[in-house]
Formats: C-alpha cells, sequence, structure tokens
C-alpha cells in the first residue's frame, strides 16, 4: 500500500487517537485526594471491626461514651466471628426534641453500622450532633475490638473468659434500682440473679414476671444482648446495664489473669488470702462471713458474727457450721437455705458474696 493511499491515512489516524486516549488515562488520577483518604479510613476502620489480621474476635464491646452539645452517647456492638451483627445505643440525647431526634437517628445509625461494618457511616439529616457522638463511641467500641483480638483473646465482654461470681455495678431506673449478679464457668453464664429490684406498689408484679425471664435469657443469650420484657421496660433496661457491668467485670478479671482465661485463678497465683465480708444485718443479728481463698477456691469459711441470745444461739450452732461447709464446696455464694434458719442464712450469703467480690471472683 503506498505512504498516500486513503486507507493507510484513515488507520494511521485511528491508531494515533486510541494512543492518545490511553495515554490520558493512565495519567488521570484514579480518584480524588479526599476519596482516597476516606477509603483508606473506612478499611482500615473495618479492619478494626473484624479484629485485625487473621484474629477472631466475638462478644459485646461497649464504646465510652461521647459527650455532645445535648448530652451523652454511648454504643454497644455485638461482633461474632469478626462481623457486626448488633450495633445498639445504650445512652443518647433525651428530654424535648432531643427524644424526636433520637428516635429517628440511633434506629438508622444502627442498621447503618451493622450494613457497612465500619464507623464510617452517614450522618442523620437533623440529627449531627447525636450522630457525631454516635460515631466515636462506635470507633471506641471497634477499638476494643480490635485491642481484644490484638491480645489474643478470642471473646469479648459478652463471653467473659472467667470463672466465677461478678456483680455488676447497681442500674438506676424511674421505679428504683437493679443490680445482677452472674456466675461465670468455663467462659459461659451458668446462673444469672437479681439481688437489687424495684419493689412496692405494681413494681412487685412487674418485678415478679421479668426478673426470672431476664435471668433464663442472661444465661441462654451469655451476653447481655437480651430482650426486653414487655410492661417491664424500665426494669428490663436497668438490668441489661448491670448485667453488661457484671460482663466486663469479669472480662476484666479474666483479662487480668496469665493467660489461663480462668479467672479464679487470678494471674495464676496460688498464694492463700482471707478476706472478710461486709456485715448483713438480719432481723435477728449480724451476720459477717470471713473466707481464705487459695488458688482460686474457698479453701475455708467462716463467721466471724452471727445472731446470739435465746434461741438464736441454737440456731446459729445448727446453721453455720452447715453454710461453712457448703461454700467451701460450692466455691460461691450459691448454698442453700438452712432449714430453720432463714434469716441467718441469707446474712450469711450476703456476706459471704461481699467477701467474694473483694477476693475477685
Amino acid at each position: 500500500m503506498r505512504k498516500n493511499h486513503p486507507l493507510r491515512r484513515v488507520v494511521l489516524a485511528t491508531a494515533a487517537t486510541v494512543s492518545g486516549v490511553v495515554l490520558l488515562l493512565s495519567l488521570k488520577p484514579s480518584s480524588d485526594p479526599g476519596a482516597a483518604q476516606a477509603a483508606g479510613a473506612g478499611a482500615a476502620a473495618q479492619e478494626a471491626a473484624q479484629g485485625g489480621s487473621g484474629a477472631v474476635v466475638s462478644g459485646t464491646m461497649t464504646g465510652d461514651a461521647a459527650q455532645t452539645q445535648y448530652g451523652a452517647v454511648q454504643v454497644r456492638i455485638t461482633v461474632v466471628n469478626n462481623k457486626i451483627t448488633k450495633a445498639e445505643a445504650v445512652q443518647a440525647p433525651k428530654g424535648g426534641t432531643s427524644d424526636q431526634k433520637t428516635a429517628l437517628a440511633v434506629p438508622k445509625l444502627n442498621a447503618d453500622v451493622v450494613a457497612k461494618q465500619s464507623p464510617d457511616i452517614d450522618t442523620v439529616s437533623g440529627a449531627t450532633y447525636t450522630s457525631e457522638g454516635y460515631k466515636k463511641s462506635l470507633q471506641s467500641a471497634i477499638d476494643k475490638a480490635n485491642a481484644s483480638a490484638g491480645s489474643g483473646s478470642s471473646q469479648g465482654s459478652g463471653s467473659a473468659q472467667a470463672s466465677g461470681t461478678f456483680t455488676g455495678d447497681a442500674a438506676q431506673t424511674q421505679y428504683g434500682a437493679v443490680q445482677v449478679r452472674i456466675t461465670v464457668a468455663g467462659g459461659k453464664i451458668t446462673k444469672a440473679e437479681a439481688v437489687q429490684a424495684p419493689k412496692g406498689g405494681t413494681s412487685d408484679q412487674k418485678t415478679a414476671l421479668a426478673v426470672p425471664k431476664l435471668n433464663a435469657a442472661a444465661v441462654a443469650a451469655g451476653s447481655a444482648d437480651i430482650d426486653t420484657v414487655s410492661s417491664a421496660t424500665f426494669t428490663s433496661e436497668g438490668y441489661k446495664k448491670s448485667l453488661q457491668s457484671a460482663l466486663d467485670k469479669a472480662k476484666a478479671t479474666a483479662g487480668s489473669s496469665s493467660g489461663s482465661g480462668d479467672a479464679g485463678a487470678s494471674s495464676g497465683a496460688a498464694q492463700a488470702k482471707t478476706v472478710t465480708g461486709s456485715v448483713a444485718q438480719t432481723q435477728y443479728g449480724a451476720v459477717q462471713v470471713r473466707i481464705t481463698v487459695a488458688g482460686g477456691k474457698i479453701t475455708k469459711a467462716e463467721a466471724v458474727q452471727a445472731p446470739k441470745g435465746g434461741t438464736s444461739d441454737q440456731k446459729t450452732a445448727l446453721a453455720i457450721p452447715k453454710l461453712n461447709a457448703a461454700a467451701v464446696a460450692a466455691g460461691s455464694a450459691d448454698i442453700d437455705t438452712v432449714s430453720s434458719a432463714t434469716f441467718t442464712s441469707e446474712g450469711y450469703k450476703k456476706s459471704l458474696q461481699s467477701a467474694l467480690d473483694q477476693a475477685g471472683g
């Protein structure tokens, strides 16, 4: 084909055009710097949520409370096999227009977290402060999940690797305080009970209805991610807060151990220590218990105070030896009441639990 042939000129022109387009595409940035930075941050956050490289994380992590202009926001996430399966706000602004904004924003934020698996979520229009506080607390929860993975812990606070009895902080509600105690063995909640709950008037009925259901749910779920009992909303919410506090204490105790995951051995220490519980007042007199703990077990229990005088002498002489033996055998305050010495038994268990709390289990 001659150099000046028309068809040759068309082919050359087409080739030149294609080469120019390829060159322009190769020089064009893949994205603007801001977008690239956001993508990087999202990827890093997702890696944190998934427990870092190769680590498997499961459990419940509560972020630090983020203060906003209208109140605190605190987020709790549930992670199962490196995925966020649930997000919830345990604190959010209340009162006035904040109630409406919280009701509007929080469900959307919760759903967005589960969908995106990162703190890179959208701000809800009309609830900017709540959204920003939510994201800060969410990031804190994800950081805790990442730290849990980095420390080699395979479980979060929802499945504490401690063994023992842990009493959560009392949660104040509109109708009274709720306080939960759990017994943990082999990383599982084996028993949950409310040591405080609202009393008086209709609260008695609601407590009687709700607490057994909440106790059973806590054992079944192994976490504070349990359903609210209908018609006992305040009691349920208080229960869950105190339950989470107990789980956090179990996790903290496990974290301070020597990596065995057994908090009862507290840092592997086998050295015996003696702890005296608080005085428990009863209808017939004070009861106070002292225990000796070694290797994470109660090796001795004794009553340093017990009811005296009249028939109390006989009841004390009957009950205390049985209670002491039961405490050593059970290794906890979950022991039977001695028949005909109910008040002494209840006081004994309260003081025993106080001693166990001081001993760290």
